[in-house]
């Protein structure tokens, strides 16, 4: 099926690791030009570099987006390169493998959890979105998360910053509407990041489990904790390729939309 994505310019956040290089390279494959963005210079390099030598069209923008002023310069970068984009995919953000529960938590980490994970999107929503909206074309799609309506207690303060995504991408949705912009959300389940590896050996190693790598371990997870109704966790392939569909010409008539590729995790229809 070709998605129509040929020449379509994208930025991807966080896209110099895990979810966001999958999602980035998802997109470079469907001929789209994508803005590789990070903090780690040398990551963002790396990466956009490596599309480059495979063929791919691919620019590098670094900044902080917790921040205004972090925020600039990857607009700016963005702009000079590809002369503004028709993508938008919010995908930075995250929590540490070891976040802390709900009181050892801070008032802080709280804020900073909000910032990284949904107010950063709306800076780059700020940004961008009203260029799409003159040119009666666009996407944002908002990497969520299963958090966002399965809360677990360890990491409440981002899973209360994904909600706030999930109601503002309909919100904007509706704002949107009629004007050829499309806004949706991808929510993940467990997927195989760097992230996830380091999660998921500490907790073989706090219980005992036999084996030494992630395909031992996965196994284990997968039967022990009943967490899937898939055979596998999730890859960010899985990701890209739903995220791929949503940017496409082809959804048009998908909006205001939260789209769980989380292998059966959560228990609901709806959500």
């Amino acid at each position: 099926m070709d998605l129509q994505l040929k020449g379509r310019r994208v930025l991807v956040t966080g896209s110099n690791i895990g979810i966001g290089e999958g999602i980035a390279n998802v997109l470079v494959r469907e001929g789209a030009v994508v803005v590789i963005h990070g903090r780690d210079e040398k990551r963002v390099q790396a990466v956009t570099r490596k599309i480059k030598e495979s063929g791919g069209q691919a620019f590098a923008a670094f900044g902080d987006l917790s921040t205004d002023a972090g925020v600039k310069p990857v607009v700016d970068a963005t702009r000079a390169q590809v002369g503004g984009i028709d993508i938008l995919v919010n995908n930075a953000g995250g929590v540490e493998p070891t976040a802390p529960g709900w009181f050892s938590s801070t008032t802080a980490d709280w804020a900073a959890a909000t910032e990284k994970n949904t107010i950063s999107s709306v800076r780059l929503i700020h940004a961008f979105v009203p260029e799409m909206r003159e040119r009666a074309w666009g996407r944002v799609i908002n990497i969520s998360s299963s958090g966002a309506v399965q809360a677990v207690p360890h990491s409440a303060h981002y899973c209360a910053a994904k909600a706030a995504l999930n109601n503002l991408t309909l919100s904007l949705s509706k704002e949107l509407s009629g004007t050829g912009v499309t806004v949706n959300a991808v929510s993940p389940g467990p997927i195989r990041t760097p992230t996830f590896e380091v999660w998921l050996t500490s907790v073989a190693k706090s219980r005992a489990w036999a084996g030494e790598t992630f395909e031992d371990f996965e196994a284990i997870y997968l039967k022990e904790m009943g967490a899937l109704r898939s055979t596998r966790i999730g890859r960010v392939e899985d990701i890209g390729n739903a995220v791929a569909f949503l940017a496409s010409p082809l959804s048009d008539f998908i909006t205001g939309t939260n789209i769980r590729v989380d292998g059966g995790q959560i228990s609901t229809i709806n959500g």
